[in-house]
């Protein structure tokens, strides 16, 4: 089954010729994270996140899976997993679309336009149709914290942000390669 292969090869290095910074641990190109920065004009605008893009075997004719590393405030995104809701990935999908769709038209569609009566952050969906204003002081509240790096990058953050979780109780004396797990 070389056409799907082929056809992920051609869509990842279309995304790395075009302005995106990705990161392809063990040089595997099923499993990758691109950053992404948030839509000019939107509350998102400045902010960086790290996506986290997985490949199935059968892409493209079976969509990918999309989730955002680093926390972002919106009511179609889960906050803890980071995954994605949107229709075009999830359901509508496509083998006409690819991975500079989901970067350059989806996600920053979805920024701009959130659904808040299909939601997976319950808590983001209520305050934006409750109170605008305060969801849009949420929303930058969270891309100054979790998304806008300064002097790091979003990579550092992330590591950081494990070593939290870990509370340091991983031990690095085998010979074990660390992953990192999904949350």
């Amino acid at each position: 089954m070389s056409s799907p292969s082929k056809r992920r090869e051609m869509d990842v290095m279309k995304l790395m010729m075009s302005d995106y910074i990705v990161d392809t641990p063990n040089d595997r190109l099923n499993e990758f994270s691109v950053e992404f920065h948030g839509p000019k004009e939107s509350y998102y605008e400045g902010g960086v996140w790290k996506v986290r893009v997985e490949l199935p075997d059968a892409y493209p004719y079976k969509s990918p899976s999309i989730g955002f590393v680093n926390k972002i405030f919106h009511p179609n995104v889960d906050e803890l997993s980071g995954s994605v809701c949107l229709d075009v990935i999830n359901q509508s999908w496509s083998p006409m679309f690819d991975l500079l769709n989901i970067f350059e038209v989806f996600l920053p569609q979805l920024l701009l336009y959130p659904n808040p009566s299909d939601p997976l952050n319950g808590d983001a969906a209520s305050l934006m149709m409750k109170d605008k204003k305060q969801y849009e002081e949420k929303v930058r509240e969270y891309c100054e914290r979790y998304a806008k790096n300064n002097d790091k990058s979003v990579a550092e953050d992330d590591e950081s942000g494990e070593e939290d979780i870990s509370d340091g109780q991983y031990s690095s004396d085998d010979d074990e390669i660390p992953g990192r797990a999904d949350l």
